[in-house]
């Protein structure tokens, strides 16, 4: 099935690649991999959609929502570069942090919303990854989740 239409079947559509707020790109193209640079909730009128910390001003469901929105953001961004999003070999690895609360420890949790996202949309073989889920005590502009992304493509 078409990578497209998965994401609407689910319910879901990308947004507008976002663009990087500081001195860097947002993808990276080497060979046949993109690296990602890390990507946050979608932007609107030059705001994030949310921001807070999990744990005290997002429960760990909204956290995991917020995390599904950056992978949205993340495919966004590869449609951008390469055109086509069934040019996606396979998701190889993510890097999530989390905008913690003091004591909150269920990063992973909140992380997964991006990599079961990304399984749903790709499938187990070509959208299950590796990856690291991370504590910040801060995120740019307050976002409650930051995610960098590595994948292939043909």
């Amino acid at each position: 099935m078409d990578i497209e239409e998965k994401i609407n079947d689910l319910g879901l559509k990308l947004p507008n690649p976002s663009t990087p707020i500081a001195s860097y790109v947002s993808v990276m193209k080497v060979g046949n991999i993109l690296y990602l640079s890390g990507h946050g909730p979608e932007f609107k009128d030059g705001k994030p959609v949310v921001t807070g910390k999990v744990g005290k001003d997002l429960t760990e469901e909204e956290g995991y929502k917020a995390a599904q929105g950056v992978a949205l953001n993340l495919l966004a961004t590869i449609k951008s570069e390469i055109g086509d999003l069934n040019k996606v070999s396979r998701i190889i690895k993510l890097l999530g942090f989390v905008n913690s609360a003091p004591g909150y420890t269920r990063q992973p949790w909140v992380i997964n919303g991006a990599s079961d996202l990304l399984v749903k949309i790709f499938g187990e073989t070509k959208g299950k990854h590796a990856r690291s889920a991370l504590s910040a005590n801060e995120l740019p502009m307050n976002i409650p989740v930051e995610i960098e992304m590595i994948a292939e493509i043909h």
